[in-house]
């Protein structure tokens, strides 16, 4: 029959050994069988706006619509965008007409110059015939004068005439219609047109949920600001653990996944990549000078790094993007390793059903 004294220390004994022998376990867990109640279900979230402003026509979907890329979301009022396609057609047509009027004018001017350059040649010649009648005195000095300042005259319209015509001709600009630059500034704007026309059908980019929506016919959508937010069907899982129990972990480390959502439900899942770094680790240029991190702790809290998670099995339902879960790393092959590893994620597993 033990003494209280002895009931005691026997008490003491045993309370230390089971202390000392789960402080050690839970140094080796940390390591080679880690577990982080730290992890979140990302999913992407692309903030879908119209490209032009406009007032809502048309709303297709609600929230939480299932979606396909390409699915027409919303549509704005077309009319003002129809208006713009029919003003840059009529534009181009103008410029096309006033293209062939400029043509029309350079056969007009190139007729022109043909006579003007005849009427200067026979001048010439008159003039010629008044110098060598000159030499011999038989005309006067005024008379020589006078067709002199006629062939002159012609000469000057000549000129003139090759100078209209080469400034009709870079009016004209290239006869190939497709490099003419008059005819490429409309159809351009004529393009630009068409395309807002299209941009008043607001389709998805992506397969996805569609939340937050904040649309009604009648709102004035402001183009580039956000009216709703579709959610990507592609489920990420991310997990924060510390630094130490990363270091046997890699690319397609076994896991296990234990959903907030999903109490008892125990996910197979495999490492799919670790980030590079986080912000802590970012530095900001700014011209100041580095500000060293000072604590007055002896031992600091652990840093954490964030890796990523792909399911090996499909989940009963869709999670929405923020659920919360828990991870559980197969650092190590060991049977005795799998073995605490999975007890310890199936507990977890049952303490969801509590909290």
């Amino acid at each position: 029959m033990m003494t209280p004294e002895q009931k005691f220390a026997r008490w003491v004994r045993v309370s230390i050994a089971s202390f000392l022998l789960m402080f050690l376990y839970f140094i080796v867990a940390d390591i080679w069988i880690p577990l982080t109640p730290d992890s979140t279900v990302m999913r992407v979230v692309t903030p879908v706006s119209a490209r032009v402003s406009g007032y809502v026509a048309q709303v297709h979907v609600q929230n939480n619509s299932q979606v396909k890329r390409g699915d027409v979301l919303f549509e704005l009022d077309a009319t003002p965008f129809k208006n713009q396609v029919e003003a840059g057609e009529i534009a181009l047509a103008q410029a096309r007409l006033a293209n062939q009027q400029l043509d029309a004018k350079i056969v007009a001017a190139q007729a022109s110059l043909k006579s003007a350059q005849l009427t200067a040649q026979n001048d010439r010649l008159t003039f010629d015939r008044y110098q060598r009648l000159s030499a011999m005195q038989n005309v006067s000095q005024a008379d020589l004068d006078k067709v002199r300042t006629a062939w002159q005259s012609s000469v000057q319209s000549v000129d003139n005439l090759r100078a209209s015509i080469d400034e009709l001709n870079i009016e004209r600009g290239e006869r190939d219609e497709a490099r003419n630059v008059t005819l490429q500034k409309y159809r351009n704007a004529l393009e630009q047109a068409q395309l807002n026309l299209g941009w008043t059908q607001v389709r998805a980019e992506m397969d996805g949920t569609v939340s937050n929506l904040q649309l009604s016919p009648g709102f004035y959508a402001p183009a580039g600001s956000a009216a709703l937010a579709l959610v990507h069907d592609k489920t990420d899982i991310v997990a924060d653990f510390r630094e130490k129990s990363l270091r046997h972990t890699q690319v397609g480390t076994d896991a296990a996944v234990v959903f907030d959502a999903l109490p008892g439900h125990v996910f197979k899942a495999h490492v799919t990549s670790s980030d590079a770094g986080i912000l802590a680790g970012q530095e900001a240029v700014n011209g100041k000078l580095s500000a060293p991190e000072t604590s007055n702790r002896w031992v600091r809290d652990a840093q954490r790094m964030r890796i990523h998670l792909a399911l090996d099995e499909p989940l009963p339902r869709q999670l929405p993007t923020g659920a919360r879960a828990t991870v559980q790393l197969y650092n190590s092959e060991g049977p005795f390793a799998r073995f605490f590893s999975g007890l310890q994620i199936h507990l977890v597993s049952l303490l969801h059903y509590v909290y």
